[in-house]
């Protein structure tokens, strides 16, 4: 099967990007594992797919696969990338949209100086919603949890779901954390049954972080979106974070904004087009 694909990235973190809008292309896990290897495949961090809306209040659907092959609920920067696909493909002409994403629907809105803006929705903080299942850790007050890894580390993590689920911890070096070291026990851990995002946040100030976030199914990612609005979220939570915080990842710079409470959280960050492409799938995966 020869299909044709959209090279992308937000803030390093890279996407393959599907037109499914008028025809259904039918993958399977095997499928968008190997689009996303990059020594055989055209390789990506996720597989983004555009779809027709399904509902009248909304204008496309968006269905994420991680490079693992398995459907997740939200991207962050994945979703910059999407709205400025559907434009550059003359999918739409509007320059704000409303998508309807496995966890309910978002609002993108492509900015005049090129940067694209987000409307997250308000984080879920409902243990069995993120889902989370405290009788695996031990509760430090009402938001922070203490996980014992098999490696005999005990991290202490915020715990909040934008769409996806996320552990947080605060970190004095990004650079020396132990994201390696820690990322998959966390994921893995019993206390998140659909896994989890682990997130490394170094403040500097009330205003602006660090960050390096270890994505279920896919690793260390250059940039998390949703992990930069996890992260700001749980240090707004404990106290250390203004309501506007720039966050620094290794891929670039993003901009998360929460005001607290059951308000949405909105990023705003790069969306780059890098090119073009079709490819071969083989017929024995």
């Amino acid at each position: 099967m020869r299909i044709r694909f959209t090279k992308m990235q937000g803030a390093g973190n890279d996407f393959v990007v599907l037109d499914e809008t008028t025809q259904r292309l039918n993958l399977t896990p095997a499928h968008y594992r190997f689009l996303a290897d990059r020594h055989f495949g055209v390789g990506a961090d996720q597989i983004l797919t555009v779809r027709p809306a399904p509902q009248a209040d909304v204008d496309f659907e968006y269905v994420i696969h991680n490079a693992d092959g398995g459907e997740v609920e939200q991207c962050g920067n994945g979703s910059r990338c999407f709205v400025r696909f559907v434009r550059e493909q003359g999918l739409t002409d509007k320059t704000t949209v409303r998508v309807k994403v496995h966890g309910g629907v978002i609002t993108l809105q492509e900015m005049p100086d090129g940067q694209v803006t987000v409307d997250m929705g308000a984080p879920v903080f409902d243990l069995p919603q993120v889902p989370f299942a405290p009788k695996y850790a031990q509760a430090l007050n009402d938001t922070q949890w203490q996980l014992q890894l098999g490696n005999g580390d005990s991290p202490k993590v915020g715990v909040v779901s934008m769409g996806n689920p996320h552990a947080v911890q605060v970190v004095d070096d990004v650079d020396t954390a132990p994201v390696l070291e820690q990322g998959s026990l966390i994921e893995h851990h019993a206390a998140f049954p659909k896994r989890v995002n682990a997130g490394f946040m170094q403040v500097l100030s009330r205003s602006d972080v660090r960050l390096r976030v270890f994505e279920r199914g896919s690793g260390e990612t250059l940039a998390c979106g949703t992990g930069a609005c996890a992260a700001v979220v749980t240090g707004i939570r404990w106290g250390l974070l203004d309501p506007r915080v720039t966050v620094q990842t290794h891929g670039g710079t993003l901009t998360i904004e929460w005001q607290g409470g059951d308000t949405p959280v909105h990023m705003t960050g790069p969306a780059t087009t890098v090119f073009q492409g079709e490819i071969t799938i083989p017929d024995t995966l």
